[in-house]
């Protein structure tokens, strides 16, 4: 499947020159298994992988917990590419990296009942020219993270529009912060689009979020028949960085 998954997003790389100069976000979520100790994933994100990115040329990885207390624990790991080329020299830059290598050996070789979850969903994202770029956060303590699916691929491009047209430029005015916005290539919720959003705390959520529903830019678009039926489902999880975390 990863591999089949590989020569698409390839295919799609030497066909089409704009997608090759997109930044691309990969999303992972590992799920925890409430009875495994999670120190060597942990161990493994903060001292192997994420140095031996940066090292590779990633400048940011971000890594979260949910808020709150739902269980299973989830742990999220936010990885920007420059474009899809990039991804390909970093992954493959990993295995012939032998400081990533050595520091990655207890968890290589670790029992399956000490690693803390049995499998990661990883999901690929494509950004908008809108938003071409992920941005660091300054001073942020609660990050918000929202899915939106769309009913086919083209409620899901007018959705896109919506946002390069119009409401990338509503949330900066009500001070919503994003932090990285992009169309899914790939994940268990498509069609769809995700986006990150960073807060000071959940005051500044509440503040931020009662001005843009008012906005008069969204009271407008709203009414728009190009933007009827863009979206039919929303799902908002709530993060809070992990002290490795370099978001």
């Amino acid at each position: 499947m990863l591999k089949r998954l590989i020569l698409f997003l390839f295919g799609v790389l030497i066909f089409n020159p704009s997608f090759s100069q997109a930044e691309i976000y990969e999303l992972r979520v590992y799920e925890l298994d409430f009875f495994r100790p999670a120190e060597i994933l942990h161990t493994y994100l903060e001292k192997a992988l994420i140095p031996a990115l940066n090292r590779q040329g990633v400048e940011y990885v971000g890594a979260f917990e949910e808020a709150g207390e739902a269980l299973p624990k989830k742990l999220y790991l936010l990885v920007a590419y420059d474009n899809m080329g990039a991804y390909a020299t970093v992954t493959d830059g990993l295995r012939a990296d032998r400081g990533y290598l050595a520091a990655a050996k207890p968890y290589f070789e670790a029992p399956e009942d000490q690693i803390a979850y049995t499998r990661y969903e990883s999901s690929f994202i494509r950004s908008v020219t809108g938003f071409p770029a992920l941005e660091k956060p300054a001073d942020s303590e609660l990050f918000e993270l929202r899915i939106y699916e769309s009913r086919n691929e083209d409620a899901l491009r007018r959705k896109v529009k919506m946002f390069n047209d119009s409401e990338f430029q509503i949330f900066e005015e009500v001070g919503l912060p994003m932090v990285f916005f992009g169309e899914n290539i790939s994940g268990d919720q498509m069609p769809c689009l995700t986006y990150l959003l960073a807060f000071k705390d959940k005051a500044h959520h509440a503040e931020a979020w009662s001005e843009f529903g008012p906005h008069p830019e969204w009271q407008r678009i709203t009414k728009l028949e190009e933007y009827a039926d863009a979206m039919n489902d929303i799902t908002r999880v709530f993060l809070k960085p992990l002290p490795y975390s370099q978001l």
